[in-house]
């Protein structure tokens, strides 16, 4: 029994496992004619976010549309926030500490010169587009996922409200929800292929940035974020649910880990990390609600990158990185950057962007944490997806009690 188990658990990790070394290994011999191989990735990764989009509406929308209980919801809303806020702290904390040992430049000159009159403005109107669209049809882009995952909980909350009359609407989301469910797994067939091409593409091309000027932010981010995946995220699913937490956790992250890793996309691992969230037994209305809405606004890798990319950014131009104040600023600018982030690849340069437009540093400070942005992006990814798991895990201990765990996914 342990046996089956066991391979049931582990034996579609090791395939994901061994296609990823395989891909590194073919990177690194390859190089840059690696690039070859990336469009097999890039079919993994268009078909995952194929799906995502009508994913993510029918899971929030079913989830919401099926509670009778709408206090609950509004208990699950409000203790995913408050998570999410503590977890970025943390982590971005972990961060300050480890610029602070081990600084990203040595150099005691400044690299660049600030100009003496900057503007730190906040431009009101891309929070008002990141919350909402123009047109219904804009909603079909993963471009708005913070707006389409508004309008999911507006239809679903809608969908609550009416009661008999919405009960076959429900029924038409609910049912949705798990043939979208079906066409991931059907997708994931093919992760062996795509995510090895992925990581070919990724080690071929990326290899010569990480031997050179960059190497000690590269240095300083992966053990760190590493750090903070095993030990911080063990502590949290300890905390949900004692042992069994922390094993079940342990035993069913490491496929939404190897994909975000891989696919550098917190939306594109969505499916998988609610598949593993089944698996360890967090509620369904719980999981549906957190891990979605956690993909585009619950970013620990994130807050971890923005702190080493202000820390960068203060040494570049000659600024001290240090005071109480300098550094609650920073942590505050941090969870903000992971909340603009868009989960997608590539996503980090509006985090970016808003760093640079918020310190008041030249648009020229921009390409320098760009480079970051692109290194530290794998284990970046993976921290923030991993994290939505074991957040949930923990809305599910608050609402659930100290046995939630043995009670199922059902729930």
């Amino acid at each position: 029994m342990n046996q089956s188990r066991f391979l049931k658990n582990y034996t579609f990790s090791v395939l994901l496992l061994s296609s990823v070394f395989i891909g590194a290994c073919l990177g690194f011999m390859l190089k840059q004619n690696a690039m070859v191989l990336k469009p097999f990735g890039d079919i993994f990764l268009n078909l995952l976010f194929t799906a995502v989009v009508p994913l993510v509406f029918f899971s929030i929308a079913s989830a919401i549309a099926e509670m009778s209980d709408l206090h609950r919801l509004g208990n699950i809303m409000s203790w995913m926030i408050l998570i999410f806020v503590a977890t970025g702290i943390i982590s971005a904390s972990l961060m300050v500490f480890g610029v602070m040992i081990y600084p990203p430049v040595v150099s005691g000159q400044p690299l660049l010169q600030l100009p003496e009159t900057v503007h730190q403005t906040a431009n009101a109107s891309q929070i008002v587009r990141a919350f909402t669209v123009p047109d219904f049809i804009h909603l079909l882009s993963k471009q708005n996922m913070l707006a389409l995952i508004v309008f999911a909980m507006l239809v679903g909350l809608a969908a609550s409200l009416a009661r008999e009359d919405g009960k076959p609407f429900v029924n038409f989301l609910v049912s949705a929800n798990k043939i979208m469910m079906r066409v991931i797994k059907l997708i994931m067939f093919y992760a062996p292929i795509g995510l090895g091409a992925y990581f070919a593409y990724l080690v071929g091309t990326l290899g010569p940035e990480l031997l050179g000027s960059y190497l000690r932010v590269v240095a300083l981010y992966y053990p760190l974020a590493i750090l903070y995946f095993f030990i911080g995220f063990s502590i949290y699913a300890f905390l949900a649910a004692g042992k069994k937490g922390f094993k079940t956790f342990w035993e069913n992250i490491l496929t939404p880990s190897l994909t975000a890793w891989g696919t550098g996309s917190s939306l594109a691992t969505v499916p998988v990390n609610l598949e593993a969230a089944d698996r360890i037994g967090v509620p369904k209305d719980i999981s549906r609600i957190v891990i979605p809405i956690g993909a585009t606004i619950h970013m620990d890798g994130t807050c971890l990158a923005a702190i080493l990319k202000i820390a960068l950014l203060f040494s570049f131009f000659g600024m001290e990185f240090a005071g109480v104040g300098t550094i609650a600023t920073a942590i505050g600018i941090a969870l903000l950057s992971g909340m603009v982030m868009s989960g997608i690849p590539g996503g980090g340069f509006l985090g970016e962007l808003l760093i640079v437009s918020l310190y008041g540093f030249p648009m020229e400070a921009l390409p320098l944490i760009s480079m970051v942005g692109t290194l530290v992006d794998p284990p970046a990814t993976m921290v923030n997806a991993a994290g939505d798991n074991v957040c949930s895990m923990l809305v599910a201990r608050i609402l659930g009690g100290t046995k939630w765990i043995s009670k199922g996914s059902e729930l």
